[in-house]
């Protein structure tokens, strides 16, 4: 039986189509959403859904009293920048006011006590504990459209003992390409690794495109959906473009997943490691923004060609994260509560938009 589309996400790819055809160019000004809702026999919020996850991807932008214009553009793989803003906008802060309702982490703390017991003294396999890998698993599945076997993922506590591992497992002979500005401690544990970094500067879609075509790195770390601390992120062309770079010789792209969580799509977000032709994206993600700061859990997606060469660099790493942190949050994670969270934050952020988009048409 063919799954049935709700009508803002056929509508969604339609756009999407025409525009990654080239059937409407980069600069053009979009229909209006009230015309598109008459063309396609839609309801205007319908139409104000697919634009929202069009805008959110990249390939179209709001302007004020203006409506929309298409931003995408392939340039044979490399997208024209805009130059980098003295002093960019829309910068996040880790930490913020989405703390995970404290009642429901207790809760699930005593559960998993009970439920447990001693077993929370054994200590957990080196890449993880296999419930939480399986619960990641599914998330992924559900939410990035990303299908990972539980044996390609690594948990580890926080970000940086993760880019730890991509250095043990890739070399610290390469070099690494990272954005400038970033987080602070990327580069502070790539250098401290003995890692050489080139900065390569951003603008508002993303690393600048005659930086990238100039760098010596083998290895991109790129954070697509919002970098820190300059709040820009990468449009779907740029995206492309890193992928671009990537193909050629023994190159790396290292994605970064930072606060994509509260992307406001309506459906699985499209990863650089799930558009990736190449098994040469790893992918890393935490838990810190999401649920607290203090839940130092965070994960590392390998492709499962490259499974067997990380696994003879880092598998004798003992895992860092308790047995019973990890059952909590794969216990979260499993019984729907992380994506309630999660659901709520969006459509909070979701009506603070749609009233943005309004006022552009």
């Amino acid at each position: 039986m063919k799954e049935h589309k709700p009508a803002y996400l056929e509508l969604y790819e339609t756009l999407r189509e025409e525009i990654r055809r080239g059937d409407r160019a980069a600069g053009e000004r979009l229909t209006s959403r009230r015309q598109l809702a008459r063309d396609y026999g839609l309801s205007v919020v319908t139409v104000e859904h697919s634009l929202e996850l069009l805008c959110q991807e990249g390939y179209i932008e709001a302007r004020p009293r203006s409506g929309y214009y298409i931003i995408y553009q392939a340039e044979d793989g490399f997208a024209v920048s805009a130059p980098p803003e003295a002093e960019p906008r829309g910068a996040s802060v880790p930490g913020g006011e989405r703390t995970f309702p404290f009642s429901v982490l207790a809760r699930t703390m005593r559960r998993v006590l009970t439920d447990y017991g001693e077993a929370l003294m054994s200590k957990p396999p080196n890449q993880g504990c296999e419930e939480l890998r399986r619960a990641i698993s599914r998330y992924l599945g559900r939410n990035r459209g990303m299908q990972v076997r539980p044996e390609c993922i690594y948990v580890g506590a926080g970000a940086e003992y993760l880019y730890g591992l991509v250095v043990e497992a890739l070399g610290a002979d390469r070099v690494f390409a990272i954005e400038s500005p970033s987080y602070e401690k990327i580069e502070q544990v790539y250098r401290a690794r003995g890692v050489t970094c080139e900065l390569l500067p951003l603008g508002r879609n993303g690393i600048q495109s005659a930086a990238l075509r100039r760098t010596r790195a083998s290895v991109l770390h790129i954070t697509p959906y919002r970098s820190f601390p300059s709040g820009v992120t990468a449009t779907a062309s740029k995206r492309a473009e890193y992928l671009k770079w990537a193909e050629a010789g023994d190159r790396f792209v290292v994605e970064d997943d930072f606060e994509s969580e509260f992307s406001l799509l309506r459906k699985p977000e499209e990863t650089v490691f799930t558009a990736a032709e190449k098994d040469n994206v790893i992918y890393l993600n935490t838990f810190s923004r999401t649920i607290s700061p203090s839940l130092r859990i965070g994960y590392m997606v390998i492709p499962e060609s490259r499974l067997d060469a990380f696994r003879a660099k880092i598998g004798f790493y003992s895992c860092t994260v308790p047995a019973f942190e990890q059952y909590v949050l794969a216990s979260l994670v499993d019984s729907g509560d992380f994506e309630r969270h999660i659901n709520r934050i969006r459509r909070e952020e979701r009506r603070k938009t749609q009233e943005e988009i309004r006022q552009c048409t």
